[in-house]
């Protein structure tokens, strides 16, 4: 078993860089998931850290090909080493600089620094080192012993995925709501498909477009809520227009009632806008398309 793990450490170890690396490079969201990353405040600039992202992607790539191509030499291995010792130094700065901050590792990646990155970057580095040393090649463990071949780079494989924040929606969102549809949410302890908590709807809105369309309105935090025909009604106080046509409004949401973190696609959210005096409707934004056009409701 030792001697398949060393063999095929290379395999993997490219496989995992060369993901990463093609995303940095190639992906049009690098430009666009540079400012939330770590590196843009320590470089205090975004265009620096889109270049510096790239500029890794590049070198992964770059170490990947090594690793494949020439596995025996130990300078892919080394190389590998070295970039996981960065990428531990560059964490552990980033999380103390910046704990709010994505890592950009994958660039797709916009949760905050997690103990996930750090055991990714310790593979890295453990793995590098073992390559280096073993200085062993691939293709005689994968023609030598298929099965055994495909089973650990299956295993290998999964526990990647797992490493990966980015990778959540392809299996752990999944696994969350078949969770939910079988056990009911364990907040409320019903039924799949009941409510969920008035705090998980809070925080789903507040993370919307609708909250960061409606915010310049809202004045308050939450006042009342209520649900009606399956929609979550949630009510601040806010002032709508400027100078003299400003005037005191409830600004009210709607959403999904069973809808959460969890749910996977954003919310449809409608938002109203009612005078605080006469109880009529100044405005109605709708994001996204829902099933009914009347007025919200308010609390009676």
């Amino acid at each position: 078993m030792l001697s398949l793990t060393t063999g095929l450490a290379p395999l993997v170890l490219a496989g995992l860089l060369g993901w990463t690396g093609a995303v940095k490079v190639f992906s049009r969201g690098t430009a666009q998931q540079a400012p939330k990353t770590a590196l843009a405040r320590m470089l205090r600039s975004s265009e620096r850290a889109t270049v510096v992202l790239r500029a890794t992607g590049a070198g992964e790539l770059l170490i990947a090909a090594g690793l494949l191509v020439i596995p025996a030499n130990p300078v892919p291995g080394a190389a590998t080493a070295l970039l996981g010792a960065g990428f531990l130094a560059y964490l552990g700065y980033g999380l103390a600089m910046a704990p709010e901050s994505s890592c950009g590792c994958s660039v797709r990646e916009d949760t905050p620094i997690t103990w996930r990155a750090f055991v990714r970057a310790a593979v890295v580095l453990i793995g590098g080192a073992t390559v280096a040393a073993a200085q062993d090649t691939w293709w005689p463990a994968v023609s030598g012993r298929p099965a055994g071949a495909l089973v650990f780079l299956t295993g290998a494989a999964a526990v990647l995925v797992a490493l990966s924040a980015d990778l959540d929606r392809w299996w752990l969102l999944p696994l969350r709501r078949a969770r939910l549809r079988v056990f009911g949410h364990p907040l409320l302890g019903t039924a799949a498909g009941n409510q969920v908590p008035v705090a998980a709807s809070v925080e789903l809105l507040e993370s919307s477009l609708a909250w960061q369309a409606a915010a310049p309105v809202v004045r308050s935090a939450l006042l009342a809520h209520w649900e009606d025909d399956g929609w979550r009604i949630l009510q601040y106080s806010g002032v709508y227009g400027d100078g003299e046509n400003a005037r005191p409004v409830a600004v009210v949401f709607a959403l999904d009632a069973t809808a959460g973190r969890d749910s996977g696609a954003d919310p449809v959210v409608r938002v109203s806008y009612v005078d605080a005096d006469s109880g009529e409707a100044v405005a109605v934004e709708e994001l996204g398309s829902v099933p009914s056009r009347r007025v919200l409701p308010m609390a009676g």
